[in-house]
């Protein structure tokens, strides 16, 4: 099936609130937490711009709760694939995708698709840290306020639990009504998955998260991507080989709109099965 582009917008130590499921022995739920088995899969998937074939028969499984790194040189399809698996390619008119793209059993690329509700269930981190010229807290709740009637204290709570998961409520628990402008390149970063994961989503998607933050932010990112991956499944777009060595279960290797070839990560760099990979792996070209 095909689609066209089209103009759709888009660790707390309190237990969850009443309705959103209960506390486990030593888990920390989110409030929203959604415990059903997670799948992304695609089958002979096609993407172009305009004339350009961007990605060509890509077939590519992601276990849930997992981290699934996707590298490879500049203009291989990697950001095309992301962009796709929460619509956010719809906004581009030139801009076109068939073959099956499949999230837990339903068809992303089906024009019936409720694209809002997708790109709740899809969280996206962009390059750049992008928080919203709001407050931090207005930055974290903006997302449960579109998507959920919750009273102002299940609000603060869902909040307070966003930034502890997000590794940043000790830094700025005093300061919720100052603009989110006034963080640190890394603190914003860290925000703007805050407010990725209140909304209660299945996936989290990061486009190049660390490539603009200095070696410390980058390890706190990384520190709370493995945090993560145990209640989301994360997919992280990196041209970083260390990074994806550290931070991820699977790693796939695209080269020229092309999957060439998807595996456990250390499998991938020890053992790769396409010279192209092991060139690639080894710096000889990239």
């Amino acid at each position: 099936m095909a689609t066209q582009s089209s103009s759709v917008s888009a660790g707390s130590s309190r237990p969850p609130m009443n309705g959103f499921g209960s506390r486990q022995p030593n888990e920390e739920p989110s409030p929203l937490a959604n415990e059903a088995a997670l799948a992304i899969r695609s089958r002979d998937f096609h993407a172009w711009y305009g004339e350009v074939h961007a990605l060509k028969s890509v077939c590519l499984e992601v276990p849930r709760r997992s981290v699934t790194a996707l590298i490879g040189p500049s203009g291989c399809g990697k950001s095309t694939l992301l962009r796709w698996i929460n619509r956010m390619n719809d906004h581009i008119l030139s801009a076109r995708a068939e073959g099956e793209l499949v999230l837990q059993d339903e068809d992303i690329l089906a024009r019936g698709m409720d694209v809002v509700e997708l790109r709740r269930r899809v969280g996206m981190v962009f390059q750049k840290p992008n928080p919203f010229p709001k407050t931090i807290y207005d930055n974290v709740a903006f997302g449960p306020r579109l998507h959920l009637k919750l009273s102002r204290g299940e609000l603060d709570d869902l909040v307070e639990w966003s930034l502890r998961k997000a590794a940043l409520w000790q830094e700025v628990s005093g300061r919720l009504r100052k603009s989110a402008l006034g963080l640190s390149g890394g603190q914003q970063q860290r925000l703007c998955i805050a407010r990725a994961i209140a909304v209660g989503p299945e996936v989290l998607l990061m486009d190049e998260p660390c490539s603009a933050l200095d070696p410390g932010s980058t390890r706190r990112i990384e520190e709370l991507i493995h945090e993560l991956k145990d209640q989301y499944t994360i997919v992280i777009v990196t041209h970083n080989m260390q990074q994806a060595r550290r931070v991820a279960d699977r790693t796939a290797f695209f080269y020229e709109g092309e999957l060439v070839e998807a595996g456990q990560t250390e499998d991938l760099f020890e053992r790769p099965g396409d010279s192209r990979t092991q060139d690639y792996v080894h710096g000889r070209f990239g």
